[in-house]
């Protein structure tokens, strides 16, 4: 559970980075003057099917400072950290938010480093590494775990655990497992595009491998002792050569859901992991660029996209029964991008 703070809070990001702050003036982009934000407004809401709390994600809206932000079911903010002008052009590819068990939040930046900041809007933790991307987890050892997928290469190292004060303690390259035909001209935004990473109970670590329509387990010794290609499970073959798969959670009794993208018939996907079984799925019409899907402790689905007609990215809550009992809408069109949403969190406890 992670507390919230009584009132809102709006942070500004202040810190010491010394030359790291300097080194960003060239890549940082530029964003226009506007007279104000579009909030996101919560336009579904049946109270008696949703899995309470407040929600965390982060809003890209283009236009005005990008931040962190976190919105009760009525849609009403609590909490809010905006991203400092220096560091604005550092969201894509993948702004992961999460929050932690001491109540602080972890926040990727990519290309450009890892932070941990209080409710106070204060920076408690900073890692600086230019090779990372999309996912950052805290184990629970204290160290932090990430990978690179933007526009990585085969000599990269694709995920790294560090200790808090910054040492490398482990780490693996795709290249030592995949660097091998059909997998080694891929190039689609680097050659993997890695975008998720976790620790599982038996101390392998689940990576998901967007290029190549993987999610792989590998063991601590870099070997990969289990995977799935997303491209099976279905007939249909996809156009662009893959699924696009985002975001694997392992749950209970051995099953793990996954996001698909593109032309893959179902948008969620959970299946048995012994047998590759698939136990629920779910379809939006009209629903793109899924790239976060979370089991809640009710059994609803809490799911991260983008609706075509109207261009509008979504964070919304079904049922197992595929009905949707909560969405949070923001109303600003994506044109070509794939959303100004990224991942979303469920905060159980914080609502009151």
């Amino acid at each position: 559970m992670v507390r919230r703070a009584g009132s809102i809070a709006c942070a500004m990001l202040v810190i010491a980075l010394g030359t790291a702050a300097l080194d960003v003036g060239a890549q940082t982009q530029i964003y226009p003057a506007v007279s104000r934000r579009v909030q996101p407004r919560v336009r579904v809401h049946r109270a008696h099917e949703t899995c309470d709390g407040t929600t965390l994600l982060a809003d890209l809206q283009p236009g005005v400072p990008p931040r962190l932000l976190e919105v009760d079911m009525a849609g009403d903010v609590v909490w809010e950290f905006e991203i400092p002008s220096y560091l604005r052009g550092y969201t894509d590819p993948g702004m992961d938010v999460e929050a932690l068990a001491n109540g602080n939040v972890l926040f990727v930046l990519p290309r450009f480093g890892v932070f941990e900041v209080g409710r106070d809007g204060r920076i408690v933790w900073f890692h600086r590494d230019e090779k990372i991307s999309h996912d950052a987890d805290r184990l629970e050892n204290g160290n932090t775990l990430y990978v690179f997928g933007g526009q990585d290469g085969t000599d990269d190292l694709h995920v790294k655990e560090i200790e808090p004060d910054g040492t490398l303690v482990w780490s693996w390259s795709a290249g030592s497992c995949f660097a091998v035909d059909p997998y080694l001209n891929i190039e689609d935004g680097g050659w993997t595009h890695v975008n998720a990473v976790a620790r599982l109970e038996n101390g392998n670590t689940l990576v998901n491998l967007r290029n190549f329509d993987l999610t792989v387990e590998i063991d601590p010794d870099g070997k990969v002792a289990w995977q799935i290609d997303w491209t099976t499970l279905f007939d249909r073959v996809p156009s662009r050569g893959t699924y696009g798969p985002h975001d694997p959670e392992v749950l209970p009794d051995n099953r793990l859901l996954v996001c698909l993208q593109w032309d893959a018939p179902y948008q969620v996907v959970e299946i048995d992991r012994a047998t590759g079984r698939v136990l629920w799925s779910y379809h939006r019409d009209g629903l793109r660029t899924t790239r976060d899907a979370d089991r809640l402790p009710n059994g609803n689905t809490l799911i991260v996209g983008v609706l075509e007609a109207s261009e509008t990215s979504v964070v919304f809550e079904v049922t197992p029964e595929g009905r949707i009992v909560w969405e949070l809408a923001l109303d600003v069109r994506t044109g070509k991008a794939p959303g100004w949403f990224y991942k979303a969190e469920r905060i159980l406890g914080a609502a009151e």
